[in-house]
């Protein structure tokens, strides 16, 4: 063979090289979704650190989920259920607020050296260092939301006189700005200096509200640039918006009750109630880490 053609030869398996290397890396490279979704129905009950024979945890985002590298500000987002006579296991976090939500039955939380009662659609603030415990002193299952948002970096957080609890029924619903008619809101908590939710408490949190869409409504798909939100489908069904491609068309998919989105800062997020259907959901948005602004409002 001639220099010139083994030259020749070299420089063309050299490209080939190249550009095959990376064909083989992206074969064993997993790529970061912009949402990740989970059913509440079948999700599986996994050991944690408020388990205990009588307290059962599904954690359906952050704190004991495979894809905690999505979720960064959320610490856990799981579904606890007590039963009748049962308790959680007492837990402590220095550096995580959290919040309690009844979706059903009747209880109380162990906060600190007092006992809070709790019934169906009751919302508890938990500061980061209380000690608290979910507890079921009845003769039926209680059904718990829990929340958990990382505080480093956040002055420590000043322990209210009185525990922080609201329903979510004694919240009236009104209009938000951006969103039609077809959406009402129930504004149940925002930062410590929000003015119009019922409680102003959250350091990361930015707003944890139940959303009432009409029957074949929608609250506009939208995006946000600093906060990461989180949607559990309470009643009803439809579909919900999430991602997106460059030609602004987003990402549909069926949702019904049970249903649970996370949503990465900046992914696309909405959702539709379906025709004579409608939809209640719980929603909440909490900063990225490193991206809250001073003064800013959510």
């Amino acid at each position: 063979m001639h220099p010139s053609q083994r030259h020749a030869a070299a420089f063309i398996g050299l490209l080939a090289g190249i550009f095959s290397a990376p064909s083989l890396c992206a074969d064993h490279r997993k790529i970061d979704p912009t949402f990740l979704y989970r059913d509440t129905l079948t999700a599986s009950e996994k050991p944690s650190d408020i388990t205990t024979a009588t307290c059962h945890y599904k954690p359906l985002f952050g704190e004991g989920d495979p894809d905690t590298s999505v979720v960064v500000g959320v610490a856990r987002f799981g579904e606890a259920v007590i039963d009748p006579h049962g308790a959680c296991a007492t837990v402590q976090y220095p550096q995580e607020d959290q919040v309690y939500v009844v979706l059903d039955g009747n209880g109380s939380a162990k906060y600190g050296e007092e006992q809070v009662p709790l019934k169906t659609e009751d919302y508890l603030y938990i500061p980061s260092s209380v000690p608290h415990a979910a507890v079921n002193s009845t003769g039926a299952p209680l059904t718990v939301v829990v929340m958990g948002f990382y505080t480093k970096g956040f002055e420590s957080a000043s322990i209210p006189l009185h525990p922080l609890r609201a329903n979510v029924e004694d919240v009236p619903t009104t209009l938000v700005n951006g969103h039609p008619e077809s959406s009402r809101f129930r504004l149940l908590m925002g930062d410590a200096d929000s003015k119009r939710d019922r409680i102003a408490a959250g350091r990361v949190l930015t707003s944890l509200f139940l959303m009432e869409i009409a029957p074949g409504g929608t609250n506009f798909p939208h995006h946000h640039q600093r906060e990461e939100e989180i949607y559990l489908v309470l009643s009803g069904h439809g579909v919900m918006v999430a991602g997106g491609g460059m030609d602004g068309i987003a990402g549909r998919h069926p949702a019904k009750a049970g249903d649970a989105y996370f949503f990465r800062l900046n992914a696309t997020v909405g959702y539709y109630s379906a025709p004579n259907v409608a939809s209640r959901l719980l929603c909440v948005r909490s900063w990225y880490p490193g991206m809250q602004q001073k003064g800013a409002k959510h």
